[in-house]
């Protein structure tokens, strides 16, 4: 049902029946290891090139999340998923070997929580039973597409962040116990003018707040509503402004309240900059980290605002300016 003027609601609330979260080495000594199912000890994961390492991080995590569902593959009617490299390559590349019907997408770092919205709405009328959506990211991958490659070991400002290396996957199911989705607000294309491809959380972090100020307006609520509102990835600089921009606009939001999955991934101490970033990062995150803190009873509403930049190599080149999205979903405690 279309609550508002940018809000689905979902009256059957389609449940989170399981989830598949797959690291890299850099991800295993970072600051939430244990909410991962599968880390690799190296970026290569016994392939040729770090864009079929990429391709395994999904297949692995889309395996895992329907085995700890415990059903059979051939009962997923569809995958919605996509990644940050060239025509979604690793993605499609892994879904010709699961041999699921695929919808492929492209919201950039917000692909997570894009796919997580139009899974919820597909089974919420209907057209399905189960699901997979999520996404990735290869760090050596998106970063020698983005900008440079990581052997050149180019000098990065501070205000750059960290491509991680992992894959998030959920399994929804219309029925069945878990973690629910009950709403999700689809963002549009932001530019404030940003043409910096190292400052993506100054480019990212207006798209976010006016999903979070869409969201909270269809729904006539405010923040309170929720124990957590997460953004990702907006990383120190993005959430700052972000911060910044929400209290001018009336919304006064505590660091505990409102928080980033590019500042919860990593250890203090880990040289990432600015924090994390990728389509891997908000997606691991949420079905590992967040989802974990949900049934162990310590968070009941949360909502996951997923932040994307549309820049391409060619936009960048061409010295367009970053257009930036952000799509919000809200998941609150299920049965067990």
């Amino acid at each position: 049902m279309l609550t508002g003027h940018r809000t689905w609601t979902f009256e059957s609330k389609p449940v989170i029946l399981s989830t598949g979260t797959v690291g890299g080495p850099f991800e295993a000594n970072g600051n939430i290891p244990d909410d991962f199912d599968t880390l690799h000890e190296d970026m290569w994961m016994g392939q040729d090139s770090y864009e079929k390492a990429h391709r395994i991080l999904f297949e692995e995590a889309c395996n895992k999340a329907i085995e700890k569902g415990g059903i059979e593959k051939e009962a997923v009617e569809f995958i919605i998923a996509g990644d940050l490299v060239n025509q979604i390559t690793p993605t499609s590349f892994a879904c010709r070997t699961l041999s699921i019907p695929y919808i492929g997408l492209f919201g950039a770092c917000s692909t997570s929580m894009e796919g997580l919205a139009l899974s919820a709405f597909i089974l919420n009328g209907g057209g399905a039973n189960y699901i997979l959506t999520g996404s990735s990211s290869h760090n050596s991958a998106v970063e020698k597409q983005f900008r440079y490659p990581t052997e050149y070991g180019a000098q990065k400002p501070p205000t750059a962040q960290w491509t991680v290396t992992a894959s998030g996957v959920g399994l929804l199911g219309k029925t069945g116990n878990g973690p629910r989705v009950t709403s999700a607000t689809i963002g549009r294309v932001v530019d404030m003018g940003v043409s910096d491809p190292f400052n993506m959380g100054a480019a990212m972090a207006p798209a976010a707040v006016d999903t979070i100020e869409a969201h909270l307006r269809d729904m006539q609520v405010g923040p309170d509503h929720y124990d957590l509102i997460a953004t990702g990835d907006l990383g120190k600089i993005g959430h700052s402004i972000a911060i910044d921009l929400l209290a001018k606009h009336g919304l006064e939001l505590t660091e505990e309240k409102f928080q980033d999955c590019g500042l919860m991934i990593y250890r203090e101490k880990q040289p990432v900059l600015a924090g994390a970033s990728g389509s891997g990062c908000s997606a691991a995150v949420t079905y590992g980290h967040l989802l974990n803190r949900m049934k162990r009873g310590e968070i009941n509403r949360m909502l996951i605002v997923a932040t994307g930049a549309l820049l391409s190599p060619l936009s960048f080149q061409q010295k367009e300016t970053i257009p930036c999205i952000a799509h919000a979903v809200a998941i609150e405690a299920g049965g067990d």
